[in-house]
C-alpha cells in the first residue's frame, strides 16, 4: 500500500522553486534514503510531506490526506500519523525526558496519566533510555538525545518516521547505533524516509535511493 504518492509537483520555499516535477511513490515498511547536497531540497520536501510547506502545483496525497487542499484544520492530524526526528534534537532544554514526552503526549489529545506513564516506559524501552527518563536533556549526550527524539516520534505509533540527517551531529559510532535503530523500526513496519549525506550509511543499511540534483528527484 502506497503511504505518498506525489506527481508532477513544485516544492517552493519563499516563492522560489526549489524542486521540479517530483514523481514518487511509496510504500508501507520501506526504507527511503533522500540523497543530495546541502540545499539540494531534501529537507524542503519533507516540509511539504508533513504540510509545513504548501504544496500547490501537481497532485500528492500523503496517508489519504490531499496535500493541496488539505485543510488547516486537518494538519494535526496527519502530523500524529508521522513521526519526525530532527538533526537538533528540538527537546524542550527546561524538563527531563520524561516531560518531553508527556508534553506531547498531553498535547495529542492523551488524558490518563497512568497509561500515559506506562507508554512512556515502553517507548523509552524499544530505544534503550528505559533507565533515563528523569534525566534533563543536558545530562544527556547527542546520541542519547536523538534516542529520546526518536522516542517522542514513536509516541503516536506513526506510519511514517522522517529523518532528517539524524545522525549528522553524531560520531560514526553513535550515528550507527541511531541506524541500527531506525532500520529496526522499519523492520517492525514503519517507513523511514531518511535524508542524509553519509554515504557509509547507505553501503552499511539497505534502502530505495533518491537522488536531488539540480532541481530535480530521480531514483537509483
Amino acid at each position: 500500500m502506497n503511504l505518498i504518492e506525489y506527481k508532477g509537483v513544485e516544492v517552493c520555499q519563499l516563492e522560489q522553486v526549489v524542486l521540479q516535477d517530483v514523481d514518487m511513490t511509496i510504500g508501507e515498511g520501506e526504507f527511503v534514503y533522500l540523497l543530495g547536497k546541502v540545499g539540494s531540497g531534501k529537507s524542503s520536501l519533507m516540509k511539504t510531506i508533513y504540510a509545513e510547506l504548501p504544496v500547490k502545483t501537481g497532485s500528492a496525497v500523503v496517508l489519504d490526506y490531499n496535500l493541496p487542499s488539505i485543510r488547516r484544520k486537518q494538519i494535526p492530524y496527519l502530523r500524529r500519523k508521522i513521526g519526525i526526528v530532527f538533526q537538533d534534537f528540538q527537546l524542550l532544554t527546561d524538563r527531563s525526558v520524561e516531560s518531553n514526552l508527556m508534553f506531547v503526549l498531553k498535547a495529542t489529545g492523551w488524558k490518563d496519566k497512568n497509561v500515559m506513564k506506562n507508554h512512556i516506559n515502553d517507548i523509552l524501552r524499544q530505544v534503550g533510555m528505559e533507565n533515563k527518563a528523569y534525566k534533563m536533556p543536558h545530562q544527556l549526550s547527542g546520541g542519547e538525545q536523538q534516542r529520546v527524539v526518536i522516542a517522542r516520534a514513536l509516541l503516536n505509533s506513526p506510519q511514517i518516521i522522517l529523518a532528517d540527517e539524524p545522525t549528522g551531529n553524531l560520531d560514526p559510532e553513535t550515528g550507527a547505533g541511531i541506524m541500527d535503530l531506525l532500520h529496526g523500526i522499519c523492520q517492525a513496519g514503519t517507513t523511514v524516509v531518511m535524508s542524509t549525506h553519509n554515504m557509509n550509511w547507505v553501503e552499511r543499511y539497505p534502502g530505495r535511493k533518491m537522488l536531488f540534483e539540480n532541481g530535480r528527484v530521480t531514483e537509483e
